[in-house]
């Protein structure tokens, strides 16, 4: 799959997101990641077909199968980015704190016998994807499904209704405090800087 939308958005020489990465294991891996940017979201991170394959998730995900979350289709990212953390300088592209939220790895809730990716990728095309999320967080049955009539874009990330889920959840509860505070203080000063700047 091409990088190329994911390297022409961002400056190398600026930022320290990963360029690159190949997948090693015949496992494939799940990252979310918490992102406090000039809003705050969560991004979904499935490795499929040697990239990973990426979802902006404004009210993070849910183990609630009630909760049927929105999820923005972005560009694939590097496999490296599973394990990036850190601050994204401001002045570049999704610029803010990047925290890993969960992790792990996740398998194709309907395997026909043929080849992962290929499956994987076909689901994604046809607008359902179903999988089976093994995290410390996200654990059992969820689907991505492809919203009809609105953004191309726009899809729902739904929990299934299985031995994991529960009747009320909120990401920002299973996150620490100190991450959340550490996110404020970086958007905090980042709007400092943007005021001096401006009054320049």
């Amino acid at each position: 799959m091409s990088l190329a939308k994911y390297k022409q958005k961002r400056d190398f020489t600026q930022t320290t997101e990963p360029f690159a990465g190949k997948a090693s294991g015949k496992k494939h891996i799940f990252v979310i990641q918490r992102h406090h940017a000039s809003r705050l979201h969560y991004d979904f991170r499935l490795e499929v077909d040697g990239v990973l394959k990426s979802w902006a998730v404004p009210k993070g995900p849910s183990m609630n199968p009630e909760d049927k979350r929105l999820a923005m289709e972005v560009e694939d990212h590097p496999y490296d980015y599973k394990d990036f953390e850190g601050t994204i300088p401001k002045g570049n592209y999704g610029a803010g704190t990047v925290y890993i939220w969960d992790k792990g790895t996740f398998e194709l809730l309907r395997p026909d016998g043929g080849h992962f990716d290929k499956e994987a990728l076909k689901e994604i095309k046809s607008g359902d994807l179903k999988i089976v999320m093994k995290g410390k967080k996200l654990r059992g049955e969820f689907a991505l499904v492809k919203m009809k009539g609105r953004d191309e874009n726009a899809w729902l990330l739904i929990k299934h209704r299985d031995k994991y889920a529960v009747a009320e959840y909120n990401s920002e509860d299973y996150t620490p405090e100190k991450v959340k505070a550490r996110g404020t203080k970086a958007k905090e000063e980042m709007k400092k800087t943007g005021k001096k700047k401006a009054r320049l």
